[in-house]
C-alpha cells in the first residue's frame, strides 16, 4: 500500500517509528515532513500535501501525527473525499475503515505511547471497507453533506 505520512514537530519522533514499521511491513511510505523536530511546524501545511496525495490517488491512505491529533483531524476533514479519524484505540482504527471508509488516520503523539500507536496503525492499514449496504448507505449520506458544503 502507498501511504503518505506527515507530522508536526510534536509528532516527529512517533512519525519516524511509524514510518519505519510501515516500510518494514512492505508498504511504500512517502514522508512529507516535518524533517526537523527542532523547528516549529504548522500542522495545516503538512496536512495539505498528504490529503492531496490521497485525493489524487498517489496514496491509498495517510497518517497524520501532531501533539493531540485534533488539529490534524480538523484540517484533514476540510478536504473533499477525505475521511479522517482521530483514533487512540485499536477498535476505532479498524472500525473507522470497515464502516466509514476512513482513509486518513490522525494520532496524538502526546496522548498515546509508541506501542499503542503501532497497534493502531497496524489495525488501520490492514482494515478494509466492508461494503455492507448499511455502511454504503451511511457513507452516501456523508458524501451528500460534503457535496452540499464543500467545493471539490
Amino acid at each position: 500500500m502507498h501511504i503518505a505520512i506527515a507530522a508536526d514537530h510534536a509528532g516527529y519522533p512517533l512519525k519516524q517509528v511509524v514510518a519505519d514499521d510501515l516500510r518494514g511491513a512492505g508498504h511504500t511510505v512517502v514522508d512529507l515532513g516535518t524533517h526537523d523536530p527542532n523547528q516549529p511546524a504548522d500542522y495545516p501545511d503538512l496536512v495539505q500535501p498528504a490529503c492531496e496525495m490521497v485525493r489524487n490517488g498517489q496514496a491509498q491512505r495517510a497518517i497524520l501525527i501532531c501533539g493531540s491529533g485534533v488539529g490534524m483531524s480538523v484540517a484533514a476533514n476540510k478536504f473533499p473525499g477525505i475521511r479522517a479519524g482521530l483514533c487512540h484505540d485499536h477498535y476505532s482504527a479498524h472500525q473507522g475503515v470497515e464502516h466509514d471508509d476512513m482513509n486518513v488516520l490522525c494520532l496524538g503523539a502526546r496522548i498515546i505511547g509508541q506501542e499503542l500507536a503501532r497497534e493502531i496503525v497496524q489495525a488501520f492499514v490492514t482494515a478494509r471497507f466492508s461494503g455492507e449496504e448499511r455502511h454504503k448507505r451511511r457513507l452516501a449520506k456523508v458524501q451528500a453533506i460534503e457535496t452540499r458544503f464543500l467545493k471539490p
